[in-house]
């Protein structure tokens, strides 16, 4: 779906003030001003507060589903995508994830159907992951580690070390991949 630049304009400029300013900072004078647009300009595209945020959920619900296409079509396979996207690639990624996951936890201004958006994510990774791995526990295992990480890693919590957090992926992948060999 093609979205308009003035659209895309406003999310960017919601995401920036969420990222650097922090859920309560967000109001639709201070999204229109980062913008660059009027308050009427922003209410054409979001009419409340509510559509905002849903609107930017939509957004990374769309890259999501650029994951699970590549999860799905690459020889790297889900198992790996989904243990490598659970590290965000970076602290601005980490706090925009930070910040809708504690806007949908406070419930302010965040619509049924964000919630439901955000739900279908975590539910769709755990799909295919039980789809590709065959074994419901293994899965489960992946799906919490990976949940963790992502956890972890936008709350700002210490991971573990590189060569850990690498000989952890590589076993998963390795038992992942034997179970299906058993299949």
């Amino acid at each position: 779906m093609k979205t308009s630049p003035t659209r895309d304009r406003i999310l960017d400029a919601l995401q920036d003030i969420l990222i650097e300013e922090g859920n309560s900072a967000v109001t639709l004078e201070a999204v229109a001003a980062a913008a660059g647009v009027s308050k009427g300009g922003l209410l054409y595209h979001f009419p409340s507060k509510a559509a905002l945020m849903t609107g930017l959920v939509k957004r990374l619900a769309d890259r999501a589903q650029d994951e699970f296409h590549e999860a799905t079509e690459s020889e790297e396979g889900v198992v790996r995508t989904f243990l490598r996207t659970s590290i965000p690639e970076s602290r601005e990624e980490a706090e925009l994830y930070w910040s809708i996951i504690a806007a949908l936890r406070s419930k302010e201004d965040m619509s049924e159907e964000s919630e439901r958006l955000v739900r279908q994510l975590f539910d769709e990774w755990s799909r295919l992951l039980h789809e590709e791995v065959g074994d419901p526990v293994l899965a489960e295992t992946i799906r919490l580690v990976g949940d963790g990480l992502y956890l972890s890693s936008i709350a700002g919590l210490s991971l573990p070390d590189t060569e850990v957090l690498t000989q952890l992926t590589e076993r998963l992948i390795t038992q992942a991949e034997a179970s299906r060999s058993r299949d």
